[in-house]
């Protein structure tokens, strides 16, 4: 029992630390058409669009993946399915890697 234990912490570990494979600087040099909407420092000036610094970096690579597959579908889930649609996984990475790493 403890063994399986074990090898399931293990493998929870490896899991997240995929996540966290984003570089922030390539993500700092993908977010032009960002700024726009969520402003040049992952801070908005108009209340409508998220704040996008210091958001966890996973929770960000989730939300940006489930855009760009259609599973979010409320607000402004079409503006941003445009925009991520031909995002890689490694460019929502860094673009995640890179908000997180900024100042909330």
């Amino acid at each position: 029992m403890m063994k399986s234990m074990s090898v399931l912490m293990v493998a929870g570990l490896l899991s997240v630390s995929a996540w966290a494979a984003g570089d922030p600087a390539l993500g700092k040099s993908k977010s032009a058409t960002c700024v726009a909407c969520h402003g040049a420092e992952g801070k908005v000036s108009v209340p409508m669009y998220p704040n996008l610094a210091g958001q966890n970096a996973m929770y960000l690579e989730q939300a940006l993946q489930s855009y760009k597959k259609g599973e979010r579908t409320s607000g402004q889930a079409q503006v941003m399915r445009a925009y991520v649609a031909n995002l890689s996984d490694a460019d929502i990475a860094d673009l995640a890697a890179y908000y997180a790493s900024l100042k909330p």
